[in-house]
């Protein structure tokens, strides 16, 4: 998950509270004592027991990067890691937030280039890393030494596996994961005669069998209703139809795969969309809260974008809404993991501390802060997430639209350059089309592979 702006996203729902927010805060993120409903009475001493529970002191390091939820809701509210001390009054957090995750990488490969100086002792891992974990394990603690396996059934299964290097080792455990939807200007659709309801939008774009082209065609009518572009960041659809892909930059068994005629295909439907004035030229990451009241349509919206886009969404006239649908089907785009690096002083309580933070009862806090959808099987059937709204979105029901996008999701392989490719590469040729440097779907592809190979990526 990644934001740029203000944290956290505001949900409401009945059942959500500050009991259960207490609830969790007490609950035992140990796997023998997991609650059989994340949103019941978890209050039972955690099995911190150990090196978190005992009077020693013990000053704990995190880094984590965009908006995951563990530093409060949009008010500040129900920071995790302070949730953590008052259970905990012998261990201290120092966490810090590296922006986004290109800069979170940024930093720790060169925290491990440094021999470890500066790494903390738990570090945010990102989805989009995986393929270089395998070569940066060795700077993670193994937590089958810490228990991983006795709590391996909290996650869907593809969420624990992806944290297992080739070696066998448990380098992370899971946060969330990212199903999508299309966030959407209601004012707009209703405007342009599309849509005025989040069920006549999906239905519109074709329900569960909306297709790309589907997306396309109605963004013409859109455009061609209201005048205003239809897709905001063109990249982040980029990548969300490569993560939607049985294959993306890389083919299941590690071969790079960047010559995809599929993935040359979206970005000629790109190129054509920018060109017929469907895009707003807005490079990922670089909006301002007023574009998102008028100058253009859709979003699209893994669970944790609605806490990155909150501030833009909720600070002008313009009703924003979140619905059913995606083009092309079930997709995830991100989600993350929580690591233990060596240069821990402390591994038991690194370890605990992680255990704590990937626990259902956490999990479902992080939601209710940020939108970020659980990984964790309890968590996802939980009523404190299946029946969450969120008030900023128009009251849309983000916990059941989020667990039907869920649905078929099914994890890619990622390579040691994935995120490379997706940042700085592919986000660099759209960068370069929405300023103008760009005009063909040729000298889009030609750009594509020339900036592979200005990255030593071939």
């Amino acid at each position: 998950m990644r934001t740029n702006t203000r944290r956290g996203a505001v949900f409401a729902a009945g059942v959500v509270s500050l009991s259960m927010v207490l609830a969790a805060c007490g609950s035992d993120s140990s796997s023998d004592t997991e609650s059989e409903d994340a949103g019941s009475d978890t209050s039972e001493e955690t099995e911190g027991s150990d090196e978190a529970a005992s009077d020693e002191q013990i000053e704990l390091t995190v880094t984590v990067f965009g908006n995951g939820g563990y530093e409060g809701d949009a008010d500040g509210n129900n920071n995790l890691f302070r949730l953590y001390e008052e259970t905990h009054p012998n261990v201290t957090i120092k966490e810090t937030n590296a922006g986004q995750g290109g800069d979170a990488l940024t930093a720790l490969l060169n925290a491990i280039g440094a021999g470890g100086v500066g790494l903390p002792d738990v570090q945010m891992i990102e989805e989009g890393w995986r393929g270089q974990m395998d070569e940066l394990s060795g700077s993670f603690v193994d937590l089958t030494e810490y228990g991983a396996e006795d709590i391996k059934d909290r996650w869907v299964d593809w969420k624990f596996e992806q944290a297992v290097s080739s070696d066998g080792k448990v380098w992370g455990y899971g946060t969330d994961i990212g199903p999508q939807g299309l966030c959407y200007d209601a004012t707009l659709l209703e405007e342009s005669g599309i849509a005025s309801s989040r069920e006549e939008f999906a239905e519109a774009l074709g329900g569960a069998d909306a297709t790309w082209d589907d997306f396309w065609s109605v963004g013409e009518e859109f455009t061609s209703a209201t005048g205003v572009p239809w897709l905001g960041v063109s990249s982040f659809a980029m990548n969300s139809f490569v993560n939607q892909q049985e294959e993306g930059y890389y083919t299941a068994d590690g071969e790079l795969n960047t010559d995809n005629p599929e993935i040359q295909a979206f970005l000629t439907q790109i190129v054509n969309a920018t060109n017929d004035g469907l895009t707003a030229k807005i490079d990922a990451w670089t909006w301002n809260n007023e574009d998102f009241h008028g100058n253009f349509g859709v979003h699209v919206c893994p669970g944790w974008m609605l806490g990155a886009i909150t501030e833009a969404v909720s600070t002008g006239d313009h009703q924003w809404d979140f619905a059913d649908v995606f083009p092309g089907g079930a997709t995830n785009w991100g989600g993350s993991f929580f690591g233990v690096t060596t240069e821990a002083e402390n591994p038991t309580a690194a370890a605990e501390l992680a255990d704590w933070l990937t626990a259902p009862e956490q999990q479902i806090i992080a939601f209710q802060n940020a939108g970020a959808y659980p990984s964790q099987v309890e968590a996802q059937t939980d009523v404190a997430v299946t029946e969450l709204t969120n008030e900023v979105f128009n009251e849309a029901p983000v916990g059941e639209i989020l667990s039907s996008r869920a649905e078929g999701v099914v994890a890619q392989y990622k390579g040691p350059q994935d995120s490379v490719i997706q940042d700085t590469v592919m986000g660099g040729v759209i960068s370069e089309l929405n300023a103008g440097q760009i005009s063909t779907p040729e000298e889009a592809w030609e750009r594509f592979q020339a900036l592979l190979a200005e990255n030593g990526i071939e």
